[in-house]
């Protein structure tokens, strides 16, 4: 007891270095449970994920329509329509890649022994230049990198397949599916603002600073970047089926989804479909059309679209990107691959917040305390 009747505390208790310690210590037990709980129900989370990706991507749509409408009807009429149009390009698309995949299945062996026959000079070229013994040894190091890159994607597409169609069949997902999506829309912004009332006063203004950082970024780069893949998508498609390229329509779709991730769909593309040119056709002028098809497609990408609809705010590096989706699917399956962007999204903004702060504190710069 003070002089004056007045209380004291020990140092440090209650102090505000505690108060932030064990504010620090509740939240790291929230964020490891959230982990656990996340990595044991990660074979039903499926549906529900998928059906918060809709609805993120469709509220601020439904707010606009909400102006002239009630909420209910706003998401009955957006949801409806986003799942006729999905359905459409189903109808329309799922013949033609099934069709398309069964002939490629079909050709496979013929590809096969063309290919080999055009690479059958430049390996004895090769077996010549360098001599038998190093020839060998480059034929052995290739086929390691070979089979341990081979096992490597085995291990992610076996991950996708567990954690995505094994467990939950398609009727399931699109049953549960829009229910999630449909009440998750009706009451986006009575569940916002209950989230919100549960923010700790004192760090609410930083909190709803981060939120909105996280939110411009997963609206630029999902929103953006799902335009970005449906027009490489489309144009890939469209141009090669009409330069002839057998499997065009299956090539050039595949290589538009993979746009997702940064430089792969492109890469992918590119490469599968000059190799099924230079298959496919004698001598190199349409192997180069190809070739300029897909240039002209990164070229556009480059300058025009990735800057219009996705910007230079987004934030996340596309090493990031690849890392987060690779790391998510191989721990999560196909749910971790929906939720790696969000993720990656919240850790890069909470780590440049905390770069931030590093760089105001005394670790940073203490020339003040060495002065004083």
């Amino acid at each position: 007891m003070a002089r004056g009747g007045q209380s004291t505390s020990e140092p440090g208790e209650g102090g505000p270095r505690n108060r932030y310690e064990r504010q620090i210590r509740f939240w790291l037990i929230v964020l490891a449970v959230t982990l656990v709980l996340l990595w044991l129900l990660s074979s039903v989370l499926l549906p529900f994920v998928a059906g918060m990706a809709i609805a993120y991507v469709l509220h601020p749509s439904v707010d606009r329509l909400q102006r002239r409408m009630p909420r209910w009807l706003a998401t009955t009429i957006m949801l409806l329509a986003f799942f006729m149009i999905f359905v459409v390009f189903l109808l329309l698309l799922v013949p033609l890649v099934v069709s398309q995949i069964a002939a490629l299945v079909e050709q496979l062996p013929r590809y096969a022994e063309v290919l080999a026959g055009r690479v059958e000079p430049l390996i004895e070229w090769l077996r010549q230049s360098l001599g038998e013994e190093d020839y060998q040894r480059l034929r052995e190091t290739a086929s390691n990198y070979a089979g341990e890159a081979l096992s490597f994607v085995a291990s992610i597409m076996g991950g996708l397949w567990r954690g995505g169609v094994a467990v939950f069949n398609l009727l399931t997902l699109l049953f549960i599916m829009p229910v999630v999506a449909f009440y998750l829309l009706r009451d986006w912004n009575r569940i916002v603002a209950n989230v919100d009332s549960y923010v700790p006063r004192r760090e609410r203004p930083t909190i709803r600073q981060l939120v909105r950082e996280v939110d411009r970024t997963l609206a630029g780069f999902i929103r953006g970047q799902g335009l970005v893949c449906i027009i490489l998508g489309t144009f890939y498609a469209v141009a090669l089926t009409i330069a002839g390229l057998d499997f065009g329509l299956v090539i050039g779709l595949i290589a538009g989804i993979l746009t997702f991730i940064p430089y792969v769909g492109s890469l992918v593309g590119l490469v599968s479909s000059v190799g099924v040119a230079l298959v496919q056709f004698e001598g190199l002028l349409w192997p180069g059309i190809i070739l300029g098809i897909f240039l002209f497609g990164q070229a556009v990408e480059g300058n025009f679209l990735t800057p219009k609809l996705v910007g230079d705010s987004v934030g996340l590096h596309a090493v990031w990107v690849i890392f987060a989706l690779m790391a998510g699917g191989a721990l999560f399956g196909f749910t971790g691959v929906l939720i790696a962007v969000p993720v990656a999204a919240v850790t890069g903004v909470l780590v440049r917040f905390a770069l931030r702060k590093y760089k105001e504190s005394r670790y940073f710069d203490d020339t003040e305390s060495n002065a004083a």
